[in-house]
């Protein structure tokens, strides 16, 4: 951690405040919450003509500085794109309060109570490129389950940052939750002294390239939940339908190629290959889309060779990878090597088939005869995500409400005292409780 900073007395100022909010914010109720929520939500509405124009600003600038086309897609905030954001405030406003639920309830003994319930982590530190609308999806979800956060976004989107936090701590000022609880951070140097700040932040989530989110795991003792890669792959089963798989696959690779849900490698089996590259490769064409194939994809009409480079590669745009393979093993084989545990899609109208692939598949989310850019937050219904997790343990895939939230043992007592249990003159009961 010798390359990370030391944070300065502003940033340990400003982290303490945060801090500080946070224990208050934990201790509100649901609707005390939920109308926060909604509050910000209308301040974004009314700041509405000022964070497009500053977005206006950020995307001129990045232009000329030759932001890579991937970036300046996730950069872009127009009014429609704006207007889905503040959607997706209202609906975490509407969710399910995650916090106080108490899912364990235990008699230890005769006047001993054990029970688990769920409260917030704490403040959570997030950092991410390009995605001016991850503020108000972060700060959402955050507040929503009462935590405090500090934010930091990519320089390329600096201007409509400041814009939407302004909006956000505005709305904040109207509840009776204080502004303190989000601060925005703008610089690369506090960027990486969030990372030593641990003591006052709980958790650190990057949203961004494989290397900012490796050297994030690297340099910090706070733990991180996100993921490095978005290598999605799409296999297309023997028993697939060719004109479903078509539609399917083009709207995997193409819909929002900047996304980390788009596919970049497209499984073909071998018996059904050339019938769907006869209609898959026009409708790529018309979709704008590139193909890299191997020998024999190529020898069905893909025109690029693809490279061994090219199946661990994460585009985020529109270029895709195509294999044939000979079975289901080679598919999941392939996947198993070259995949990030992110999402990937069978299409195939033998449920056999499909279940097989569902059930050895290890990533977080598989999918049957579906697009792959349903690994969203909103679109599960979480109303938008602090991110997406590729781990093994828990929280998964797209990341809502509940990986902002832990849990506490809560054991009440009259007077009882672990010599009387070691003695033997007292035993446990262990009943469980309905919750």
């Amino acid at each position: 951690m010798s390359t990370v900073p030391e944070p300065s007395a502003d940033l340990l100022s400003r982290a303490g405040a945060v801090r500080l909010a946070a224990v208050d914010l934990g201790q509100t109720d649901d609707g005390q919450r939920a109308s926060a929520l909604q509050a910000m939500a209308d301040a974004l509405t009314e700041h509405a003509e000022t964070i497009v124009a500053a977005n206006c600003e950020d995307l001129e600038r990045s232009a000329a500085e030759g932001l890579a086309p991937a970036l300046m897609a996730r950069l872009k905030l127009d009014h429609s794109k704006l207007a889905a954001a503040i959607d997706g405030v209202r609906k975490v406003a509407s969710l399910r309060d995650p916090l106080g639920r108490c899912d364990l309830q235990r008699e230890l003994d005769a006047g001993l109570a054990l029970e688990r319930v769920t409260v917030p982590l704490g403040v959570v530190g997030v950092i991410f490129e390009a995605r001016p609308d991850a503020v108000m999806q972060i700060a959402s979800l955050a507040i929503r389950a009462g935590n405090g956060a500090l934010l930091k976004g990519g320089s390329e989107a600096r201007c409509t940052n400041e814009a939407v936090m302004a909006a956000l701590q505005a709305g904040l000022a109207r509840s009776s939750i204080s502004p303190n609880a989000l601060t925005l951070l703008t610089t690369r140097q506090e960027s990486l002294a969030l990372l030593r700040l641990d003591g006052l932040v709980d958790l650190i989530i990057p949203r961004g390239s494989n290397e900012l989110v490796r050297f994030i795991q690297d340099n910090t003792r706070i733990p991180v939940l996100g993921h490095a890669d978005g290598i999605c792959h799409l296999y297309v089963d023997s028993a697939a339908s060719v004109e479903k798989a078509v539609r399917v696959a083009v709207d995997s690779k193409s819909q929002y190629p900047a996304a980390c849900n788009a596919i970049e490698t497209l499984l073909l089996h071998r018996s059904i290959a050339e019938p769907f590259l006869a209609a898959a490769i026009p409708a790529f064409t018309a979709a704008g889309v590139t193909l890299r194939g191997d020998a024999e994809s190529r020898a069905l009409g893909v025109t690029e060779a693809a490279a061994e480079e090219d199946w661990s590669t994460e585009y985020l745009d529109l270029i895709l990878a195509v294999k044939v393979v000979d079975d289901l093993p080679a598919a999941t084989e392939h996947i198993r090597r070259y995949g990030s545990r992110h999402t990937e899609v069978i299409l195939t109208e033998d449920a056999a088939v499909a279940e097989r692939f569902l059930a050895s598949v290890d990533s977080a989310g598989v999918y049957h005869n579906c697009s792959s850019r349903f690994a969203d937050g909103f679109r599960y219904g979480f109303g938008a995500e602090v991110g997406i997790s590729t781990q093994t343990l828990p929280p998964r895939g797209p990341v809502g409400l509940e990986g902002l939230v832990t849990y506490r043992y809560r054991l009440r007592g009259d007077g009882h005292i672990a010599a009387d249990y070691a003695s033997g003159s007292r035993s446990f009961t262990h009943i469980d409780k309905t919750p």
